[in-house]
Parts: structure tokens; sequence; C-alpha cells
């Protein structure tokens, strides 16, 4: 199974940027990988195994924000499909500049 963590922080404050930097390094302390910039997922071999981990994940909260888990099987997180969009081939290199009004 995989538990994956999803989460959305304030970063208005330094105390902000310092709980959602202490919370993003607690994940890979503990074996999180990030897929994306915040989503993070780990493997986990079992109930038992994954209810201690969301159990750790709750202790280590940041005071706000947003935190999300899913637990989901290994067949399930294989099929995600990943897309990646097209590199942007037509660039206008000009100088020129038209303006309409």
């Amino acid at each position: 199974m995989r538990l994956m963590v999803f989460f959305d922080l304030p970063m208005l404050t330094d105390k902000n940027r310092r709980d959602y930097s202490h919370f993003r390094k607690f994940l890979l302390k503990n074996g999180f990988i990030m897929m994306q910039k915040s989503v993070y997922t780990k493997l986990v071999i079992n109930n038992v195994t994954s209810a201690l981990l969301r159990q750790k994940v709750r202790d280590n909260l940041p005071p706000s924000g947003l935190v999300e888990m899913l637990e989901v099987t290994e067949n399930q997180f294989a099929k995600i499909e990943y897309l990646v969009g097209k590199e942007q081939s037509s660039v206008v290199d000009s100088t020129e500049r038209i303006v309409e009004i």
C-alpha cells in the first residue's frame, strides 16, 4: 500500500515558513518521497504500519494549513497516469510591437 500526504500550508510569515520546512523535513526523515511540491508518498507494508505512520503525521501537524492523507493499494498507485505538457516550439522572437486601440 501507499500512504499519500497532501498539504497546503500558509507561507505568509517567517513562522509559517519554518512550520512548512519542519513538516517537510519530518516527511523526508520518515521515508516519504516527494511526487509534487506538496504531495508526498511512502510505501507501507500493512494496515498496522500505515496506522502508526498516520498517527506520526497527526502528531507532527503544523499549527495552521490543510493536511490530507490517502491510503491506496499498490495496484491503484501503479495506475497513475503521468501527463506532461508539450514543449512550446512557437516562440515569437521579434522586436515589433503592435498596439491596437
